[in-house]
């Protein structure tokens, strides 16, 4: 348990997680420039979500050793991979039973104060439909595999935190 709570408190963990994330960015827009794979707005979305990951590593890199710097990497990593789990989930069931009736937008629907799909549209605007099932692995879907990913995310969140609140008390 204490290696754990070392580890947590380490430049090296958070570094793992902002790398990991840098990755799966990095992919995404392989797949989408390189490719020619059209992402989805849910693809968009978890793409925000994947960047949300890469922000709480860059904030706990920062000073593991700061309690309040963990913690709110901690929390946007536990928030980050909860939220990405959830859109990975519902992309997966559109593809999977497809209805007309239960479609994704076309345009990403975030907050007026932060429209990243106008000011970074090649990496934040979606070209591809939600029900299209552009590429698969291992006869994995790539919604499937943000499911493992995110999965995870949320797991190494979880061995993550029990430590510090178990200290904490």
């Amino acid at each position: 348990m204490q290696s754990l709570i070392s580890f947590a408190h380490s430049r090296l963990s958070w570094g793992i997680l902002a790398l990991s994330a840098l990755a799966l960015e990095s992919a995404a827009l392989y797949f989408q420039h390189i490719m020619k794979l059209d992402p989805c707005v849910m693809c968009i979305y978890q793409r925000v979500a994947v960047f949300g990951l890469l922000g709480a590593g860059l904030i706990g890199f920062m000073a593991p050793a700061n309690r309040l710097i963990r913690v709110l990497g901690a929390m946007l990593w536990g928030v980050s991979a909860a939220w990405g789990i959830k859109l990975a989930l519902e992309l997966v069931d559109m593809q999977n039973n497809p209805n007309p009736f239960s479609t994704c937008s076309f345009l990403p629907e975030f907050p007026s104060w932060l429209q990243l799909h106008e000011w970074l549209p090649s990496v934040f605007m979606p070209t591809g439909m939600c029900t299209d099932i552009p590429w698969e692995f291992a006869g994995v879907t790539m919604g499937e595999w943000m499911i493992v990913a995110f999965s995870v995310y949320l797991l190494a969140w979880l061995a993550f935190i029990v430590p510090m609140l178990k200290k904490s008390t």
